[in-house]
Protein backbone atom coordinates (compact mmCIF):
# COMPACT_ATOMS: atom_id res chain seq x y z
CA UNK A 1 0.00 0.00 0.00
CA UNK A 2 1.11 3.11 -1.09
CA UNK A 3 0.77 5.81 1.38
CA UNK A 4 1.01 9.28 1.75
CA UNK A 5 0.46 11.87 4.95
CA UNK A 6 -0.46 15.28 4.37
CA UNK A 7 0.00 17.17 7.46
CA UNK A 8 3.20 16.35 8.87
CA UNK A 9 2.89 17.69 12.53
CA UNK A 10 2.85 15.87 15.65
CA UNK A 11 0.13 13.50 14.41
CA UNK A 12 0.83 13.14 10.63
CA UNK A 13 4.50 12.18 11.82
CA UNK A 14 3.80 10.21 14.59
CA UNK A 15 1.08 7.71 13.09
CA UNK A 16 3.01 8.21 10.04
CA UNK A 17 6.98 7.39 11.50
CA UNK A 18 4.56 3.93 13.19
CA UNK A 19 3.28 2.84 9.39
CA UNK A 20 6.61 3.40 7.92
CA UNK A 21 8.72 1.59 10.96
CA UNK A 22 5.99 -1.61 9.78
CA UNK A 23 7.93 -1.25 6.27
CA UNK A 24 4.96 0.69 4.80
CA UNK A 25 5.64 3.10 1.80
CA UNK A 26 5.12 6.20 3.29
CA UNK A 27 5.59 9.66 1.23
CA UNK A 28 5.70 12.92 3.96
CA UNK A 29 4.48 15.71 1.89
CA UNK A 30 6.92 18.10 3.87
CA UNK A 31 6.92 22.17 3.91
CA UNK A 32 9.34 23.77 6.69
CA UNK A 33 11.04 20.32 7.88
CA UNK A 34 11.78 19.13 4.40
CA UNK A 35 15.49 19.41 4.84
CA UNK A 36 15.75 18.29 8.10
CA UNK A 37 13.31 15.32 7.72
CA UNK A 38 15.20 14.54 4.56
CA UNK A 39 18.29 14.43 6.08
CA UNK A 40 17.36 12.93 9.59
CA UNK A 41 14.35 11.15 9.52
CA UNK A 42 11.67 11.61 11.56
CA UNK A 43 12.53 10.92 15.47
CA UNK A 44 9.97 9.86 18.11
CA UNK A 45 10.41 9.94 21.77
CA UNK A 46 7.77 7.66 23.31
CA UNK A 47 7.04 6.45 26.78
CA UNK A 48 6.61 3.29 24.66
CA UNK A 49 9.98 3.37 23.51
CA UNK A 50 12.35 5.51 20.41
CA UNK A 51 12.44 5.18 17.10
CA UNK A 52 13.42 7.00 14.44
CA UNK A 53 12.32 6.31 10.67
CA UNK A 54 13.47 7.50 7.36
CA UNK A 55 10.05 8.12 5.33
CA UNK A 56 10.41 9.11 1.75
CA UNK A 57 9.82 12.96 1.20
CA UNK A 58 8.32 15.37 -0.96
CA UNK A 59 7.71 19.45 -1.27
CA UNK A 60 4.92 18.92 -3.50
CA UNK A 61 1.95 16.30 -3.75
CA UNK A 62 2.82 16.25 -7.47
CA UNK A 63 6.05 14.36 -6.77
CA UNK A 64 4.24 11.53 -4.82
CA UNK A 65 1.72 11.18 -7.35
CA UNK A 66 -1.41 8.59 -6.93
CA UNK A 67 -1.53 6.88 -3.63
CA UNK A 68 -3.73 3.91 -2.28
CA UNK A 69 -4.68 5.70 1.28
CA UNK A 70 -3.98 9.48 1.56
CA UNK A 71 -4.18 10.68 5.42
CA UNK A 72 -4.64 13.76 6.67
CA UNK A 73 -3.38 15.01 9.74
CA UNK A 74 -3.25 19.31 8.78
CA UNK A 75 -4.56 21.46 11.00
CA UNK A 76 -8.24 22.71 9.57
CA UNK A 77 -7.32 26.12 9.18
CA UNK A 78 -5.85 24.68 6.25
CA UNK A 79 -8.18 23.15 4.74
CA UNK A 80 -8.85 25.47 1.93
CA UNK A 81 -5.88 24.39 1.20
CA UNK A 82 -7.33 20.90 -0.11
CA UNK A 83 -7.93 21.21 -3.78
CA UNK A 84 -4.33 22.30 -4.12
CA UNK A 85 -2.75 19.66 -2.37
CA UNK A 86 -4.77 16.18 -2.56
CA UNK A 87 -5.71 15.94 -6.23
CA UNK A 88 -2.35 14.63 -7.69
CA UNK A 89 -2.53 11.94 -4.62
CA UNK A 90 -5.89 10.94 -5.49
CA UNK A 91 -6.80 8.59 -8.69
CA UNK A 92 -10.49 6.57 -8.70
CA UNK A 93 -9.38 3.91 -6.51
CA UNK A 94 -7.59 6.31 -3.35
CA UNK A 95 -9.15 6.24 0.09
CA UNK A 96 -9.23 9.59 1.71
CA UNK A 97 -8.84 9.19 5.73
CA UNK A 98 -9.02 12.56 7.35
CA UNK A 99 -7.49 12.47 11.71
CA UNK A 100 -8.58 16.33 11.72
CA UNK A 101 -10.22 17.65 15.12
CA UNK A 102 -13.80 18.84 14.66
CA UNK A 103 -16.92 18.93 12.17
CA UNK A 104 -17.07 19.67 8.81
CA UNK A 105 -13.69 18.05 7.14
CA UNK A 106 -15.25 15.10 5.80
CA UNK A 107 -18.14 17.50 4.13
CA UNK A 108 -15.20 19.82 2.89
CA UNK A 109 -13.37 16.71 1.27
CA UNK A 110 -16.92 15.68 -0.12
CA UNK A 111 -16.81 19.05 -2.51
CA UNK A 112 -13.36 17.17 -4.17
CA UNK A 113 -13.83 13.57 -4.56
CA UNK A 114 -16.85 10.83 -3.87
CA UNK A 115 -18.14 10.10 -0.70
CA UNK A 116 -16.98 6.26 -1.28
CA UNK A 117 -13.62 7.66 -1.45
CA UNK A 118 -14.05 9.68 2.14
CA UNK A 119 -12.51 8.81 5.68
CA UNK A 120 -12.50 10.16 8.76
CA UNK A 121 -10.84 8.76 11.91
CA UNK A 122 -10.19 10.38 15.57
CA UNK A 123 -6.98 10.44 17.21
CA UNK A 124 -6.69 9.83 20.87
CA UNK A 125 -3.20 10.69 21.67
CA UNK A 126 -0.93 13.21 23.28
CA UNK A 127 1.72 14.13 21.35
CA UNK A 128 3.83 17.63 20.33
CA UNK A 129 5.99 18.45 18.10
CA UNK A 130 9.49 19.81 20.07
CA UNK A 131 11.90 20.37 16.79
CA UNK A 132 11.70 19.93 13.02
CA UNK A 133 11.05 15.90 12.30
CA UNK A 134 10.73 15.36 16.25
CA UNK A 135 7.62 14.41 18.27
CA UNK A 136 7.20 14.14 21.78
CA UNK A 137 4.34 10.97 22.70
CA UNK A 138 3.16 11.51 26.11
CA UNK A 139 0.30 9.28 26.23
CA UNK A 140 -2.49 6.90 24.67
CA UNK A 141 -2.76 6.60 21.33
CA UNK A 142 -5.79 4.99 19.74
CA UNK A 143 -7.40 6.00 16.92
CA UNK A 144 -10.94 5.33 15.76
CA UNK A 145 -11.76 4.99 12.13
CA UNK A 146 -15.26 4.78 9.93
CA UNK A 147 -16.88 5.40 6.89
CA UNK A 148 -18.38 8.86 5.65
CA UNK A 149 -21.91 8.15 5.72
CA UNK A 150 -21.52 4.82 4.97
CA UNK A 151 -20.91 1.53 7.31
CA UNK A 152 -17.93 0.30 7.39
CA UNK A 153 -16.57 -1.44 4.30
CA UNK A 154 -14.04 -4.42 3.89
CA UNK A 155 -11.69 -1.93 3.21
CA UNK A 156 -11.94 0.08 6.55
CA UNK A 157 -11.30 -2.62 8.43
CA UNK A 158 -8.21 -3.22 6.13
CA UNK A 159 -6.70 -0.12 7.08
CA UNK A 160 -7.77 -1.02 10.75
CA UNK A 161 -5.68 -3.98 10.70
CA UNK A 162 -2.70 -2.03 9.51
CA UNK A 163 -2.61 0.18 11.97
CA UNK A 164 -2.55 -2.62 14.50
CA UNK A 165 -0.23 -4.11 13.06
CA UNK A 166 1.85 -1.03 13.35
CA UNK A 167 1.38 -0.87 16.82
CA UNK A 168 -1.16 1.48 16.73
CA UNK A 169 -4.40 0.87 18.71
CA UNK A 170 -7.02 1.05 16.06
CA UNK A 171 -11.18 0.18 16.31
CA UNK A 172 -13.41 0.92 13.83
CA UNK A 173 -16.74 2.80 14.31
CA UNK A 174 -20.29 2.34 12.53
CA UNK A 175 -21.45 5.78 13.46
CA UNK A 176 -18.67 7.85 12.55
CA UNK A 177 -20.95 11.09 13.22
CA UNK A 178 -21.42 10.07 16.65
CA UNK A 179 -17.47 9.22 17.12
CA UNK A 180 -16.80 12.92 16.19
CA UNK A 181 -19.61 14.12 19.01
CA UNK A 182 -17.75 11.78 21.65
CA UNK A 183 -13.90 13.14 20.53
CA UNK A 184 -15.49 16.74 20.71
CA UNK A 185 -16.84 15.80 24.98
CA UNK A 186 -13.19 15.98 25.05
CA UNK A 187 -11.70 18.62 22.31
CA UNK A 188 -14.23 21.44 23.46
CA UNK A 189 -13.50 21.91 27.12
CA UNK A 190 -9.94 21.01 27.08
CA UNK A 191 -8.42 22.70 24.07
CA UNK A 192 -11.08 25.41 24.75
CA UNK A 193 -10.61 26.55 28.67
CA UNK A 194 -7.00 26.23 27.66
CA UNK A 195 -7.25 29.17 26.07
CA UNK A 196 -9.84 30.66 28.07
CA UNK A 197 -8.25 30.24 31.28
CA UNK A 198 -5.31 32.97 30.26
CA UNK A 199 -8.40 35.38 30.62
CA UNK A 200 -9.53 34.17 33.82
CA UNK A 201 -13.06 32.74 35.30
CA UNK A 202 -14.80 35.87 34.77
CA UNK A 203 -14.26 36.28 30.83
CA UNK A 204 -16.55 32.75 30.88
CA UNK A 205 -19.02 32.75 33.95
CA UNK A 206 -19.54 36.62 34.02
CA UNK A 207 -19.35 37.59 30.14
CA UNK A 208 -16.15 40.01 30.85
CA UNK A 209 -14.33 41.40 27.91
CA UNK A 210 -11.42 38.41 27.17
CA UNK A 211 -7.68 40.07 27.71
CA UNK A 212 -4.73 37.25 28.13
CA UNK A 213 -3.49 38.53 31.55
CA UNK A 214 -2.09 35.09 32.74
CA UNK A 215 -0.84 31.98 31.16
CA UNK A 216 -2.54 28.94 29.92
CA UNK A 217 -3.65 25.96 32.38
CA UNK A 218 -2.60 23.02 31.21
CA UNK A 219 -5.08 19.89 31.94
CA UNK A 220 -4.42 19.04 34.97
CA UNK A 221 -4.57 22.45 35.98
CA UNK A 222 -7.56 22.66 35.17
CA UNK A 223 -9.25 19.81 36.91
CA UNK A 224 -7.70 20.81 40.03
CA UNK A 225 -9.37 24.04 40.39
CA UNK A 226 -12.94 23.04 41.28
CA UNK A 227 -14.16 26.02 39.70
CA UNK A 228 -12.41 25.08 35.69
CA UNK A 229 -13.42 21.57 36.99
CA UNK A 230 -17.06 22.43 36.66
CA UNK A 231 -16.98 24.28 33.43
CA UNK A 232 -15.16 21.04 32.60
CA UNK A 233 -17.97 19.14 33.47
CA UNK A 234 -20.59 21.53 31.85
CA UNK A 235 -19.27 21.55 28.46
CA UNK A 236 -18.74 17.65 28.53
CA UNK A 237 -22.93 17.79 28.96
CA UNK A 238 -23.32 20.37 27.10
CA UNK A 239 -21.76 18.19 24.18
CA UNK A 240 -23.44 15.02 25.18
CA UNK A 241 -27.02 17.32 25.31
CA UNK A 242 -26.15 18.25 21.63
CA UNK A 243 -25.08 14.24 20.23
CA UNK A 244 -28.32 12.84 21.82
CA UNK A 245 -30.31 15.59 19.96
CA UNK A 246 -29.09 13.98 16.86
CA UNK A 247 -30.28 10.59 18.09
CA UNK A 248 -26.64 9.63 19.27
CA UNK A 249 -26.84 7.00 22.36
CA UNK A 250 -24.13 9.12 23.79
CA UNK A 251 -24.02 8.08 28.10
CA UNK A 252 -23.73 11.13 30.58
CA UNK A 253 -21.20 8.65 31.75
CA UNK A 254 -18.93 9.17 28.96
CA UNK A 255 -18.01 12.96 30.97
CA UNK A 256 -16.32 10.77 33.53
CA UNK A 257 -14.71 8.40 31.29
CA UNK A 258 -13.08 11.59 30.01
CA UNK A 259 -12.02 13.22 32.98
CA UNK A 260 -10.34 10.07 34.36
CA UNK A 261 -8.37 9.55 30.91
CA UNK A 262 -7.14 13.76 31.08
CA UNK A 263 -5.89 12.64 34.34
CA UNK A 264 -3.44 10.13 33.37
CA UNK A 265 -1.95 12.77 31.27
CA UNK A 266 -0.13 15.08 33.34
CA UNK A 267 0.75 18.98 32.43
CA UNK A 268 -0.55 18.40 29.09
CA UNK A 269 -1.05 21.74 26.47
CA UNK A 270 -4.02 20.51 24.07
CA UNK A 271 -2.85 21.80 20.54
CA UNK A 272 -5.57 24.70 20.65
CA UNK A 273 -2.93 26.09 23.33
CA UNK A 274 -0.24 25.40 21.51
CA UNK A 275 -0.97 27.35 18.56
CA UNK A 276 -2.33 30.02 21.09
CA UNK A 277 1.05 30.38 22.73
CA UNK A 278 2.45 30.50 19.35
CA UNK A 279 0.29 32.77 17.80
CA UNK A 280 -0.88 30.46 14.64
CA UNK A 281 -4.94 30.45 14.10
CA UNK A 282 -6.77 28.58 16.26
CA UNK A 283 -9.38 25.81 15.19
CA UNK A 284 -12.70 27.92 15.96
CA UNK A 285 -14.75 27.13 13.34
CA UNK A 286 -14.33 23.17 13.09
CA UNK A 287 -13.82 22.78 17.01
CA UNK A 288 -16.24 24.97 18.59
CA UNK A 289 -18.37 27.35 15.94
CA UNK A 290 -19.66 24.43 13.87
CA UNK A 291 -20.71 22.27 16.72
CA UNK A 292 -22.66 25.13 17.91
CA UNK A 293 -24.28 25.88 15.01
CA UNK A 294 -25.25 22.07 14.73
CA UNK A 295 -26.33 21.83 17.57
CA UNK A 296 -28.61 24.82 17.22
CA UNK A 297 -30.14 23.22 14.34
CA UNK A 298 -31.62 20.17 16.77
CA UNK A 299 -32.87 22.78 18.88
CA UNK A 300 -30.42 22.50 21.54
CA UNK A 301 -28.70 25.11 23.37
CA UNK A 302 -25.31 24.97 24.67
CA UNK A 303 -24.61 28.30 26.56
CA UNK A 304 -21.21 27.52 27.91
CA UNK A 305 -19.95 26.76 24.50
CA UNK A 306 -21.64 30.02 23.14
CA UNK A 307 -19.43 31.66 26.24
CA UNK A 308 -16.41 29.95 25.25
CA UNK A 309 -16.55 30.57 21.70
CA UNK A 310 -16.93 34.67 22.22
CA UNK A 311 -13.97 33.78 24.59
CA UNK A 312 -12.12 32.36 21.83
CA UNK A 313 -12.65 35.08 19.17
CA UNK A 314 -11.96 38.04 21.51
CA UNK A 315 -8.61 36.39 22.43
CA UNK A 316 -7.70 35.66 19.11
CA UNK A 317 -8.45 38.77 17.62
CA UNK A 318 -5.92 40.04 19.85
Amino acid sequence: MKIAIVGCGALGSFYGAKLARDNREVHFLLRSDYDVVRRRGVTIHSKDGDFNVRPKCARAPETIGPCDLVIIGLKTTANDEFPKLLPPLVSSGTAVLTLQNGLGNEERLAKLFSVEQIMGGLAFVCLNRIAPGVIHHIDHGHIIIGEFQRWPEPRTHDIATMFRHAGVPCDVTDNLARAHWEKLAWNIPFNGLGVASSAGLDSILNDKPARRTQPCLTTDKLLADPRWAAIVRELMLEVIAAARGFQFQVPHSLADKQVERTLTMGAYKPSTVLDFENGLPLELDALFLEPLRQARSVKVEMPRLAALCRVLRELSAV
